[in-house]
């Protein structure tokens, strides 16, 4: 039995009693019991009443690879290799990575309820509970290296956003690699995108494109993060996390070939119009330096354009951090 098994069980919201999820799972009572107790440390609501036994609060919708195949259309069907959906893993990225050491992993996807080690730009935390967030990734081969890449995470972004347009979400995008869920109080991070390439720099390389999305965030979490976050179910409360992986996954193998050929450009002037900072004064930490500028577009490579007492900076990627001045 593992903490899955259990809440699958749980999942529907009705009570089962202890007897019940034993015989279900072929285990004693006690172990049961025990792993019950793990439940809410995990983030997840349980609630016992004598003589029915326990229950989820409230129903999880959790993910299967059925109901996402059977989400896609054809062609993005055809073109998807293989599909994972895993109760925990250290973090889907590195699952992936794995794969493709294993000579597998173009046109895989892997999605997890859960991760253990999951990371974003910089090496900080990605933090998702159990069953609440899509964290997603996809690896993909591609023939020419590392340089032909530049600007794909900001073509990522474009994709994701217009997926969560389409459920009437209103997004923004922040240079790199963030997407911000538009709000009456100000914009707060919705989702965040983790490239990480292996393989020759001037021949074939292997990218995994991790994203972590907030599909729905406990207020515990809000008040543990250092700056606005903020869940889809904020303002879709009934999206699928099912359908919206379906969505992302049709979405972004149509753009990848796309990409291949044409890289960026085809996706700068849909980056520009989201570009959540235009035109305002940001902070910007690029290693040991700080600064002050006004933040303008990106061009066809996907390098931010600022401007620094009226002379023009190209940023570049790397470890540069952007907050809007306050």
């Amino acid at each position: 039995m593992t903490i899955g098994d259990l809440i699958r069980l749980l999942s529907d919201g009705e009570y089962h009693s202890g007897e019940q999820l034993g015989e279900k799972l072929g285990v004693s009572r006690t172990a049961v019991w025990k792993q019950l107790k793990k439940l809410e440390s995990m983030g997840l609501q349980l609630e016992a009443v004598k003589g029915l036994g326990y229950r989820l609060t409230a129903p999880l919708d959790l993910l299967s690879g059925p109901a996402i195949i059977e989400r896609l259309p054809a062609e993005p069907r055809h073109h998807l290799t293989r599909l994972f959906v895993e109760d925990e893993l250290v973090s889907t990225n590195s699952f992936l990575r794995e794969r493709f050491q294993q000579g597998a992993g173009h046109a895989e996807v892997c999605l997890a309820e859960s991760q253990t080690a999951g990371r974003g730009r910089r090496g900080r935390d990605w933090l998702s509970p159990w069953g609440r967030g899509l964290v997603f990734s996809l690896g993909w081969r591609f023939d020419e290296g590392a340089s032909a890449l530049e600007g794909l995470s900001l073509a990522v972004g474009v994709v994701l956003a217009e997926v969560l347009e389409q459920l009437s979400a209103s997004v923004a995008l922040k240079w790199p690699n963030d997407v911000l869920l538009c709000r009456e109080q100000g914009p707060a991070k919705l989702a965040g995108i983790l490239l990480e390439v292996s393989g020759d720099v001037a021949g074939p390389c292997e990218v995994v494109i991790g994203i972590g999305l907030n599909v729905e965030l406990p207020d515990s979490l809000r008040e543990s993060v250092d700056q606005p976050i903020a869940a889809l179910r904020d303002v879709v409360p009934s999206v699928s996390r099912n359908a919206l992986a379906a969505s992302l996954i049709e979405a972004l193998l149509g753009m990848l070939p796309r990409f291949e050929t044409h890289g960026f450009e085809p996706w700068r002037d849909a980056w520009n119009r989201r570009n959540a900072y235009a035109g305002q004064e940001i902070d910007v930490h690029q290693g040991t330096q700080a600064y002050v500028a006004v933040a303008e577009g990106v061009d066809d490579t996907g390098n931010l354009r600022v401007n620094v007492d009226g002379q023009a900076r190209l940023l570049a990627g790397g470890e540069i951090s952007l907050r809007l001045r306050s």
